[in-house]
């Protein structure tokens, strides 16, 4: 236990503990992903998916425990690993440039909170429904039109998904170096390999608002 919490209270712990369970919720947002575009082969066949998930309430359960627990060590971690760095040099630097941090990397302090509330709103619109105008339960295909009927909610999903696309590209980037797996010849590899999964997962999560608001795909 001392180990485990020598090793928690480090820098090199926490970053650690960040892949991880970055990673796992990488998994999860692919297969969320994977479920919703289930929404261009109608209503029936996205209701029988979200009734399918339904029915297996205590995997159901259990698997949005892991990802609790996962979102709230992946954001402690990401606060302390923030507040020590910071910590550290009270006084800002002038010019900060380093090589190697774009712009994914810089504006991760921020959008990783932004993620955090949209993700709170996203289940209270259109898990719970306390948000939404018109929530069917059980009609997710319903439920999900009507949202992105409206402008302002489509955007909102438009940019929250470009935000994590633009995070998920960070995080992938950053998994194999964390975990000792950089080397000067693996990394154009690496940043093709965390480029197009973020392309793919946010032109897949931003196409479904985009194809209602263009009233591709209709009650």
């Amino acid at each position: 236990m001392d180990k485990l919490a020598a090793f928690y209270s480090s820098t090199l712990g926490k970053k650690v503990l960040m892949a991880v369970t970055g990673f796992i919720l990488f998994g999860f947002v692919v297969v969320h992903m994977i479920g919703n575009l289930q929404l261009y082969l109608g209503a029936e066949a996205l209701n029988h998916y979200a009734e399918l998930l339904q029915k297996n309430r205590p995997v159901l359960w259990s698997f949005r425990a892991v990802l609790l627990f996962c979102v709230s060590v992946h954001i402690v971690a990401a606060a302390q690993v923030w507040w020590r760095s910071r910590s550290s040099r009270p006084v800002k630097y002038k010019v900060f440039r380093p090589p190697g941090v774009d712009y994914a990397a810089r504006t991760m302090a921020w959008s990783g909170p932004i993620i955090a509330a949209f993700i709170v709103y996203h289940l209270l619109h259109l898990t719970v429904g306390s948000t939404h105008p018109d929530f069917i339960s059980g009609d997710v295909y319903h439920n999900v039109v009507v949202s992105f009927q409206s402008p302002l909610v489509a955007v909102t999903y438009i940019i929250a998904n470009v935000l994590l696309a633009i995070h998920l590209y960070h995080g992938l980037w950053s998994f194999f170096q964390t975990l000792g797996l950089d080397h000067p010849k693996l990394d154009p590899w690496r940043r093709r390999l965390a480029v197009t999964f973020a392309v793919i997962i946010g032109a897949g999560n931003t196409s479904m608002p985009l194809s209602v608001l263009a009233g591709v795909v209709q009650l």
